[in-house]
């Protein structure tokens, strides 16, 4: 078996288009295509190797997205301590798996499979005392970049389950505020001064935070969770970003799986701030395992869990 390191890395590719990805984390470090010059033009803003991560780069956020306040929540009945991992505050955040190492799985030049397992025995002194197998396949095709992913509980008791995923886009301006963008959240969570939500969720309509239509980025400092997602008719929601000028847009387009998107725009990375735009789909609302109603899935002994997202370029 290979040695998985930071530094470990894959690239996919189909065409003009590439994909670097990484089984330490299960991780999207690069996405871009090329060309007719030969050029490299970045759809994510990415990095390459361990130590060239900014800001969350395309971290895999299982079991839960988004930010749990002091560490704590109940489930069935019970109470857990999960542990305060945020640089920002005393909360836990964004899950365990974007940090270990994950097992390689049906390799081709277009797509690749990462696997790994989280078991009770592990889990149980930091707070999750639950077992579920994990998958995430990365697939580059016509229709650009798609990401899957499936959780199985393998354990004897029901589980709470959330899924994020924390790519940042570009359509290569220096700063983000150039770029317009459209959000199809009706609603978003109130957060506190620690970026803890506060159980309220407020709409949209009226206020500076409603991007169900193309607007600018300029200055706004997002780092919001959006819900109550608009959908297609086949119960699909789309964030877009674009450039005019440049004549280049992107979607990231999410399936009935994923009830929330976090909008971030990365004011708080010191080397680079606002270079890129962080569009985060999430099967749940931060802080949703105090808030089971926010699309958090209680995953019954032997149940499984999927969902896609997919990132399209034009």
């Amino acid at each position: 078996m290979t040695l998985v390191t930071p530094d470990t890395e894959l690239t996919l590719s189909y065409h003009n288009q590439r994909a670097v990805v990484s089984p330490w984390g299960a991780s999207l470090r690069r996405y871009f295509f090329i060309d007719a010059d030969g050029q490299e033009i970045d759809i994510v803003w990415g990095y390459s190797g361990g130590s060239g991560k900014r800001g969350g780069q395309g971290d895999v956020l299982i079991p839960f997205p988004g930010r749990i306040g002091d560490g704590r929540y109940s489930f069935d009945g019970r109470q857990f301590q999960l542990e305060c991992n945020d640089k920002e505050a005393p909360n836990a955040i964004h899950g365990f798996v974007r940090s270990l190492p994950w097992q390689v799985q049906d390799v081709h030049a277009s797509k690749v499979t990462f696997e790994i397992r989280l078991d009770a025995e592990t889990y149980t002194g930091r707070g999750y005392p639950f077992s579920l197998a994990i998958s995430v396949m990365y697939d580059l095709g016509a229709s650009g970049l798609t990401c899957t992913f499936t959780v199985k509980n393998l354990g004897q008791q029901a589980a709470p389950v959330g899924v994020g995923f924390h790519p940042y886009f570009t359509v290569g301006t220096s700063v983000i505020d150039e770029a317009e963008v459209q959000i199809p959240g009706a609603a978003y969570v109130e957060f506190n001064e620690r970026l803890v939500p506060t159980g309220k969720i407020l709409s949209v309509t009226g206020t500076p935070w409603d991007y169900r239509r193309f607007r600018e980025i300029g200055r706004q400092r997002f780092n919001h969770c959006y819900v109550q997602l608009e959908r297609d008719t086949q119960g699909m929601a789309t964030a877009s970003l674009r450039h005019k000028a440049r004549d280049r847009a992107i979607d990231i387009t999410m399936d009935h799986a994923f009830s929330a998107v976090v909008v971030y725009t990365g004011d708080a990375i010191a080397d680079a701030p606002r270079a890129a735009l962080a569009i985060e789909p999430m099967t749940c609302a931060s802080d949703a395992f105090n808030h089971s109603d926010w699309g958090l899935k209680r995953l019954v002994p032997g149940e499984t869990f999927s969902g896609r997202y997919t990132v399209r370029h034009r």
